[in-house]
């Protein structure tokens, strides 16, 4: 009977042990990836800015109109701040051409026929970002 009460007391740590465990993990997530649902909806704000770098040629950046070109190194500053507050908080962005395409990562929106690099990336549509280990945007991609 004794050696039972000691099993069963035993169980019992052990089993209080396993909770305060999960309990500190979930905290700890909790204080990891509050901020989700926020750095997703400020993935389309940095969309939107590398957009709208892209859309003005590289010959009308430098060109004669100083309102333009005003403009283009604001909208690229507001980038670079916005890049470093994500890298700030652990947002990395991810999905660069001739990368190896990884299911887990990239959703593959069309495949390239292109047999040099088979398995890479070789294009892409849209970058992807994780906070810190967990994806919270694949990159879109079009595969070979």
């Amino acid at each position: 009977e004794i050696k039972e009460l000691k099993e069963r007391v035993l169980r019992s740590l052990a089993e209080e042990e396993n909770v305060r465990r999960i309990a500190k993990r979930d905290v700890d997530n909790a204080h990891t990836y509050a901020n989700t649902s926020f750095a997703k909806a400020m993935l389309e704000v940095a969309d939107d800015l590398e957009r709208a770098i892209a859309i003005v040629p590289q010959d009308k950046r430098t060109g004669e109109d100083p309102a333009l070109k005003s403009l283009v190194e604001g909208i690229e500053m507001t980038d670079k701040n916005l890049q470093k507050i994500f890298t700030k908080f652990g947002i990395v962005k991810y999905g660069k051409v001739d990368e190896v395409f990884d299911p887990h990562h990239h959703d593959a929106l069309y495949q390239i026929p292109d047999a040099s690099k088979p398995g890479t990336i070789g294009m892409v549509v849209k970058a992807g970002y994780k906070l810190k280990d967990r994806v919270i945007r694949a990159a879109q991609v079009g595969a070979r």
